[in-house]
């Protein structure tokens, strides 16, 4: 009787104490995270655990696990452990998968290349991009929240397959009578859109001055295009200006050279700027050019938009002028300072 009671006492006493340090507040100084890689044991993350100072004790850990787990695993994943958090907290969050999640931001207007740059140079991710590089145009720029080790070929497919959904549902739901045969034209001429324009609410208006040349028959006249053709994805060089010399070089895309569209996209458009494409303005402008604001102004004759060019000359020969004063030097005088004023007839 006497033993029983004394093994009584002793399993009550462990079972407080068992109770008591699982509920604990941990030994974690401070803000950590720690790794469980795929396939490890309850033995190897328990001892990883407290070699990090997330728990005090790795056995005890492992026990808890055979009692509190009932079926379930600890989940492979990056965790991050606030200060003292109890073993019972470090079991629940193991087990409940909630790792940390981290994000790639693609903004609007990247070229493909640019977006391969971007997820080669991004630490968390993992592996090889595909070795196809895909088309221009059939990614989708947005932010991608991705766990630590996630596979750089995962991120593009995603950003594939998301693209294709949007552009499939906003090719469905169009305007009637534009004039645009594919959906690869929607995409083609959205890119031009996104790369003309950094004001969102312009996008309609510049999408729809497009669409009116198209109908008309005029070129396009798009100065992005002219630089995709000259640098392809990499982009013009900081720095260097666009050329007159650079308006009459003959290229695929050079929209000055060539009659409609471009054979293919010349960045990777953003859903705003695809829905600019799909539901244009309501307008008969046929030319815009920079406002001074960071904007454009819009015309539908050739003698206003002319004399909306003069008013954009003077503003930068001003601009030019007080540079020039505090700096004493000057510009090339064959380039183009302005990309949206080539030639006095630009859009």
């Amino acid at each position: 009787m006497t033993l029983m009671v004394l093994a009584a006492l002793g399993a009550g006493a462990a079972y407080y104490f068992g109770t008591t340090l699982y509920a604990a507040p941990g030994p974690l100084q401070k803000r950590a995270t720690y790794m469980v890689e795929k396939g490890a044991g309850v033995a190897q993350i328990a001892q990883g655990l407290e070699n990090e100072g997330i728990v005090s004790n790795a056995r005890f850990f492992q026990l808890a696990s055979r009692i509190y787990l009932k079926g379930d695993t600890l989940k492979a994943g990056e965790y991050a452990f606030a200060p003292h958090v109890s073993m019972e907290t470090v079991l629940d969050i193991l087990r409940s998968g909630r790792s940390i999640l981290h994000s790639i931001t693609f903004p609007e207007g990247l070229t493909v290349k640019a977006m391969f740059e971007k997820l080669e140079a991004d630490q968390y991710l993992s592996g090889d991009l595909p070795d196809d590089r895909p088309e221009e145009g059939s990614l989708m720029p947005d932010t991608y929240k991705f766990t630590r080790g996630t596979p750089r070929k995962e991120i593009v497919e995603k950003m594939h397959k998301i693209d294709d959904r949007v552009v499939d549902r906003i090719w469905a739901n169009r305007d009637p009578n534009l004039p645009l045969d594919s959906k690869a034209e929607l995409v083609t001429l959205a890119s031009i859109v996104e790369k003309e324009t950094g004001q969102p609410g312009e996008r309609p208006k510049v999408a729809a001055v497009f669409m009116n040349r198209l109908k008309k028959g005029m070129r396009l006249q798009s100065d992005p295009t002219v630089i995709y053709g000259i640098f392809g994805g990499d982009g013009k060089p900081s720095g260097r200006p666009l050329y007159e010399s650079d308006l009459k070089k003959t290229t695929r895309y050079n929209t000055y050279r060539i009659d409609g569209l471009p054979p293919t996209p010349i960045a990777n458009p953003g859903r705003k700027s695809l829905e600019a494409v799909a539901h244009p303005a309501d307008t008969d402008a046929l030319y815009f050019v920079a406002d001074g604001t960071g904007g454009h102004v819009f015309s539908e004759s050739l003698k206003e938009h002319n004399a909306n060019v003069r008013r954009w000359r003077a503003i930068q020969a001003s601009r030019k002028d007080a540079a020039d004063t505090d700096t004493d030097t000057d510009t090339d005088a064959n380039a183009v300072v302005d990309p949206d004023t080539a030639g006095g007839k630009k859009n």
